[in-house]
C-alpha cells in the first residue's frame, strides 16, 4: 500500500502516521520482524519542561500466526497427518540432509533425497536449523514412517530403511506440489506388503534404461515389487551361461541385469524373476524340438513341453539354478498357467502318453492334472533351498486329484477365464495366500486382443480394491489379510502395437491408481480429476 503525505505533519499527529507506516509494513511484509517498539499514536496528555512531548509507550511488536496445516499432497495420500501451526520447511542454501546416530545404513536414501532437492548431504552430523534429519528406530510395522515438522526442521524416522526411504518419498513430492512440506507430523505406512507391477520382457524386448525408469517411478509411488516375466514362447531376454542356445538375439546382459538389480534395492523395489513352465516355453523348444508335446492326432501345442520326458524337466531345472543364483530377491514365480494338455476337454483321451505317466508316477487314479501338479512341485523343490517365496498363476492348481500343490506356494490369481476355473474363494478358504492381478482391471495387453481393453487409473481408482480379484466383485473382507497385494501387468501379446515410450505412457496413471489403492484400500477423498492432477503434478 502506498501513503501520500500531502503537507507537513508535526507532533503527535507525525508520530501516529509513522507508527501506522511501521505496523502496515511489518504486517504485509509476512514476517515477525520489525522494530522492537513503536511509539503510541495516543494524544499527549503533558508537556515536558521544555515542551517537548511526553516518551510515547512501548507497544508488542505484532507476531505472525499461522492457519493450522493441512496434509501434504502426495500420491499415494499419507494415512495420517497431524495438523499444527507453523511454516512449515521448504528447501534453503542453509539446510542440509542428515543422518541421525546409528543410522548409517541411510546413507543412500539421503544423497538421494538431498540431490533431489538440491541441498548438500552433510552424513552423520548433528541436525541444525533447516536440515532435514533421517533416522532409523521404532517398534511400527514393516515399511511405516514417520515425519515431523517443528522448529523449522524435518525428521524422518522409520524401524527400516524401507520406511524411511518412503518418507523421503512423501517429502519429494510434497516439496514438488506446493514447494513446501507443511508443519505437523505424518504416521503412513502400507496396507499391502506386495504392490507392484509386472512385465512381460519376453514377448517384447525392453531395453536396460527402460526398466530402470520404471523402477525410478515405482520408488516414487511407493512401490515395491517388479516382476519380470523373461521367458515365453517368442523369446527369452536374459543371457544363459548353461543353456545360451535358448536366448533371444535382443535380450539382457547379466551386467544389464545386475545393474537393474542394485538401482531396485536403492529404491527398495524387490524384483520378481519369472520362468513359465510347462507352458510358455517356445523360445527353449526352438532350440530343442524333442521337448515338444504331442497330442494322440500327433498335434503339437505351441509352447508346452512334455512333462513325460525327464529331459524337459532337466532343462527347466538348469535354467531355475541359474537364475536363482542371479536374482537375490525374496521370491520366485513358477509360472503354470495355461498347460495346452489341461486345456483340453478330455486331457487323458488327448495325451495318452502324459496320462500314462501319471498312472506310472502318482497311481492307477492319477490324472494328467496330477502329472501337472507334480511338476509343479518338482520345480518349487528346485528353487526352495534358496528361500525364496514362491509364487505361481492361480490356473495351475488344481483340486480333486491324488497329487496337491505344495501349502507354501503363493497363488498370483488373474483370471477366472480358464476351463473349470475356480474362484478366488476356493484358494483363500484353503488358507492360501494370494496376490492380486485381475484381468478385469489390471492388465495391460498390447493390442487389446481377446476381448481385452486397456486399462485406464480412473476404473482403478474409483471401483477396484484389493478384494476385488476377479471380475467386479469383492471376496469377503474377512479373507483381506490372505491378500498380500497386487501387481498391475503389462503383457506385450501383440509386440508391435505400441513402442516402449507409448507403453510408458500408457501405465502411468493406471500404476498411480494403483499405488494408492494398495497403500490405502479406503475410498479416496479426493476426486478422480484432482488425483490425476496431483499425479501429474508431482512424477518425476
Amino acid at each position: 500500500m502506498r501513503y501520500s503525505i500531502r503537507g507537513p505533519r508535526r507532533g503527535p499527529a507525525l508520530l501516529a502516521t509513522s507508527v501506522a507506516l511501521a505496523t502496515v509494513a511489518a504486517c504485509s511484509g509476512g514476517s515477525a520482524s520489525g522494530p522492537a517498539s513503536a511509539p503510541s499514536p495516543g494524544p499527549a496528555t503533558s508537556a515536558s519542561p521544555t515542551g517537548a512531548p511526553p516518551s510515547p509507550s512501548p507497544t508488542p511488536t505484532p507476531t505472525r500466526t499461522y492457519p493450522l496445516s493441512s496434509a501434504p499432497l502426495t500420491v499415494p495420500a499419507v494415512r495420517a497427518h497431524e495438523a499444527a501451526r507453523g511454516p512449515g520447511w521448504k528447501p534453503a542454501p542453509t539446510g542440509g540432509v542428515v543422518i541421525a546416530a546409528n543410522s548409517g545404513g541411510l546413507a543412500d536414501e539421503g544423497k538421494l533425497i538431498a540431490g533431489e532437492l538440491g541441498i548438500p548431504y552433510r552424513g552423520a552430523v548433528a541436525a541444525g536449523p533447516g536440515d532435514v534429519e533421517l533416522a532409523l528406530g521404532g517398534t511400527g510395522a514393516p515399511e511405516s514412517y514417520t515425519l515431523a515438522v517443528q522448529g523449522g526442521r524435518v525428521r524422518i524416522s522409520g524401524p527400516d530403511e524401507a520406511g524411511v526411504f518412503y518418507g523421503t518419498r512423501t517429502l519429494k513430492q510434497s516439496v514438488k506440489a506446493t514447494g513446501a512440506m507443511p508443519e505437523g507430523t505424518v504416521n503412513d505406512r502400507p496396507a499391502k506388503p506386495q504392490r507392484g507391477l509386472n512385465v512381460d520382457t519376453a514377448r517384447k524386448h525392453f531395453t536396460a534404461a527402460w526398466i530402470e525408469d520404471r523402477i525410478r517411478e515405482m520408488g516414487d509411488l511407493k512401490l515395491n515389487q517388479l516382476g519380470l516375466h523373461f521367458s515365453d514362447d517368442q523369446g527369452f531376454r536374459i543371457e544363459s551361461d548353461s543353456h545360451p542356445e535358448v536366448v533371444s538375439a535382443q535380450h539382457l546382459t547379466k551386467a544389464e541385469v545386475r545393474r537393474i538389480l542394485a538401482l531396485a534395492a536403492e529404491r527398495h523395489v524387490t524384483v520378481v524373476p519369472e520362468i513359465d513352465s510347462p507352458g510358455h516355453l517356445g523360445a527353449v523348444i526352438a532350440a530343442h524340438p524333442d521337448l515338444q508335446l504331442r497330442s494322440a492326432s500327433g498335434r503339437a501345442p505351441r509352447g508346452a513341453v512334455d512333462i513325460a520326458n525327464p529331459a524337459s524337466a532337466k532343462i527347466v531345472d538348469d535354467l531355475l539354478r541359474e537364475y536363482a543364483q542371479l536374482f537375490p530377491g525374496a521370491y520366485w514365480h513358477l509360472g503354470a498357467d495355461e498347460y495346452v494338455a489341461l486345456m483340453a476337454k478330455n486331457p487323458e483321451a488327448t495325451y495318452p502318453k502324459l496320462a500314462q505317466a501319471a498312472k506310472a508316477k502318482y497311481g492307477p487314479s492319477a490324472r494328467v492334472q496330477d502329472l501337472a501338479t507334480g511338476w509343479l512341485n518338482d520345480r518349487a523343490a528346485v528353487v526352495r533351498p534358496t528361500g525364496k517365496t514362491l509364487k505361481a498363476w492361480n490356473d495351475g492348481f488344481f483340486t480333486g486329484g491324488v497329487v496337491n500343490a505344495a501349502e507354501d506356494l503363493e497363488v498370483e490369481y488373474w483370471t477366472g477365464k480358464e476351463i473349470g476355473a475356480r474362484p478366488p474363494v476356493s484358494y483363500l478358504s484353503q488358507g492360501r495366500k494370494m496376490v492380486n492381478l485381475n484381468d478385469e482391471y489390471l492388465y495391460y495387453v498390447l493390442g487389446e486382443p481377446n476381448d481385452f481393453a486397456y486399462p485406464t487409473g480412473r476404473r482403478i481408482y474409483e471401483q477396484w480394491t484389493p478384494l476385488v480379484v476377479r471380475g467386479t466383485t469383492p471376496v469377503p473382507a474377512k479373507y483381506d489379510a490372505q491378500i498380500l497385494g497386487a501387481r498391475f501387468a503389462v503383457w506385450c501379446d501383440l509386440a508391435n502395437s505400441q513402442t516402449p515410450a507409448q507403453v510408458a505412457a500408457g501405465i502411468r496413471l493406471p500404476l498411480a491408481a494403483l499405488s494408492q489403492k494398495v497403500w490405502n484400500p479406503t475410498k479416496p477423498t479426493a476426486s478422480w480429476e484432482r488425483f490425476r492432477a496431483l499425479a501429474e503434478r508431482v512424477r518425476g
